[in-house]
């Protein structure tokens, strides 16, 4: 297909040069009264002659300042503008904090799930808030919280009518259940700033270059690609980082809304237990005093 191609070229360039040489010899001939000239020469001549320029040409050393830049990666930011780098290490240290925070909150996430287990079973299987108070206090820093405030509740309240004590014990566990919520709750916000915002960042990079591009072309008056290309190459790279950015923090902040919402659940069905026994532990006591007060 290249041969073809070259033939057909090299033909309509040797039409064009002979139409101009045989004007050029008719003109002469005219003046001076010169015999033609034969016009198996002349295309020969104009043939060859075409060849040569076409195979110098293929053959012409490039000039290196005419090349493209290093576009890999590293290249592109070194060549970017002081603006999109300010951006693409801005997006690389959100991606830094999005990892950080899923590594810390996953191993956070994996012991509260795994301190569950045993206050739960316990609690499930006592008869008394007695029977599960060491399981509770041995549990961890949470249980140990949960199963002191009851006792304190249960002791300051001795002797009050036993609705009361519900009422109140249950107000007290569920503030430490929301505290305890707030408190696995925290860097998640950070993940979803990221998620929403990085792209947009990324975007500003890319709109900064292209526009820097832009005036590049109209201060160097050319439109060749080796020019034009780096630039927006360099630009288009602020918004890859932006995306990588931000995929990664909108997908772990939706696996850790999950995960959450799932340790509230058994966390509260751990506090909704221990007011279960201790409502029968009232409700026991209680009947006791109405039986000493029947006899």
């Amino acid at each position: 297909m290249t041969s073809h191609l070259r033939t057909v070229f090299v033909f309509f360039f040797a039409l064009f040069l002979s139409m101009s040489v045989y004007a050029d010899v008719d003109a002469n001939n005219t003046a001076v009264g010169n015999e033609p000239l034969n016009v198996d020469v002349v295309e020969e001549a104009v043939i060859n002659n075409g060849e040569d320029q076409i195979a110098a040409a293929m053959h012409a050393e490039v000039d290196p300042s005419t090349l493209p830049h290093d576009l890999s990666p590293v290249g592109m930011f070194l060549a970017a503008d002081w603006v999109v780098k300010t951006v693409m290490l801005g997006l690389l240290f959100a991606s830094i904090v999005t990892w950080t925070i899923w590594l810390f909150k996953s191993l956070e996430l994996r012991a509260a799930l795994s301190d569950l287990k045993g206050p739960k079973q316990a609690l499930a299987s006592a008869a008394t808030l007695a029977d599960a108070m060491p399981t509770l206090l041995s549990a961890g820093r949470l249980y140990e919280t949960l199963g002191a405030a009851t006792e304190d509740e249960l002791k300051h309240s001795l002797g009050l009518p036993v609705g009361g004590i519900k009422e109140r014990l249950a107000m007290r566990l569920e503030r430490l259940e929301a505290e305890e919520g707030r408190q696995l709750n925290r860097g998640t916000g950070v993940l979803a700033t990221i998620g929403s915002t990085a792209p947009f960042v990324g975007l500003f990079g890319t709109v900064w270059g292209i526009m820097n591009s832009f005036i590049g072309i109209s201060q160097a008056q050319t439109t060749n690609l080796s020019i034009v290309a780096p630039g927006i190459a360099e630009a288009l790279l602020a918004t890859a980082c932006g995306l990588v950015a931000a995929i990664p923090a909108v997908m772990i902040y939706n696996v850790f809304a999950r995960a959450l919402a799932e340790y509230r659940g058994q966390l509260a069905d751990v506090v909704s237990e221990i007011q279960r026994v201790c409502a029968r532990d009232l409700d026991r006591g209680a009947g006791k005093t109405n039986s000493g007060v029947a006899a």
